[in-house]
């Protein structure tokens, strides 16, 4: 087996840190970063082999500082796990969130991963083999009424994802995106995604066709999302609507 030395965003928690798991399992040298301290202790103490750094990607210079310090730690790094994300749900009429949030959710979702490939790309390019991994949504191809920035940016991070793939075809660096539905994390705030689908289920899924070699790799409504023709994805979006009935 090859061994692999990965940096996961996000991945103190949730999908990140489903995602971490599996890799340390498989034998591979596992680092993840996040924002909040207490999160990181804790995935340490139960994953004592992971290499653990405090950085909010929302932040320009924490992302360069991140890079710095991944690579001054982990010479050998070859794989940048893009999963970092905030979903906020809002209303653009009556009282929304202060541009600020907004604009966190923008930077966390989309000037991050793309920040972030800009800065580990010149070391990527030169590994033997190396991965850049971007985790979207099934909300990137079906837009969500109860979500729209989230929707938007990761709408735009598939669209980056595409044009990335193409631009480094030719060399030894693969560019895969992870499609995600709704899976039972704490994204967005405790108990909203209480009914999706469960962490471990789609963890296992997505690593298995990972590790098979796949491009894009969607699950269930995701995966249905990815594939839609216009009609069936204008279809989808009609249903969210009715969830969310414009007062």
């Amino acid at each position: 087996m090859v061994e692999h030395t990965l940096l996961v965003t996000g991945g103190a928690t949730g999908i990140g840190l489903a995602f971490a798991e599996r890799f340390l399992a498989a034998g591979h040298t596992v680092a993840i970063c996040g924002r909040r301290e207490d999160k990181l202790a804790a995935a340490k103490a139960k994953h004592p082999a992971l290499v653990t750094f405090r950085a909010d990607v929302a932040s320009a210079a924490d992302r360069v500082r991140l890079r710095d310090e991944a690579l001054a730690a982990l010479p050998e790094l070859d794989t940048l796990v893009n999963n970092a994300g905030v979903q906020r749900r809002d209303r653009f009429r009556g009282a929304t969130p202060s541009w600020d949030e907004r604009e966190g959710e923008i930077a966390t979702n989309f000037d991050a991963p793309v920040h972030l490939a800009d800065l580990f790309l010149p070391h990527l390019l030169g590994r033997p083999s190396a991965t850049l991994v971007n985790v979207t949504s099934g909300l990137a191809f079906v837009p969500a009424p109860f979500a729209p920035v989230y929707g938007a940016t990761k709408a735009a991070l598939h669209s980056f994802t595409m044009a990335l793939r193409h631009h480094l075809a030719n060399t030894a660096v693969r560019v895969v995106e992870i499609v995600p539905p709704m899976v039972n994390t704490d994204l967005g705030g405790v108990g909203l995604h209480d009914a999706g689908v469960p962490l471990a289920e789609f963890a296992d899924a997505v690593m298995a066709r990972y590790e098979a070699g796949e491009l894009e790799i969607g699950y269930q409504f995701a995966e249905t999302a990815r594939k839609a023709s216009r009609e069936e994805s204008d279809a989808a979006f009609a249903r969210f609507c009715k969830m969310m009935p414009v007062d």
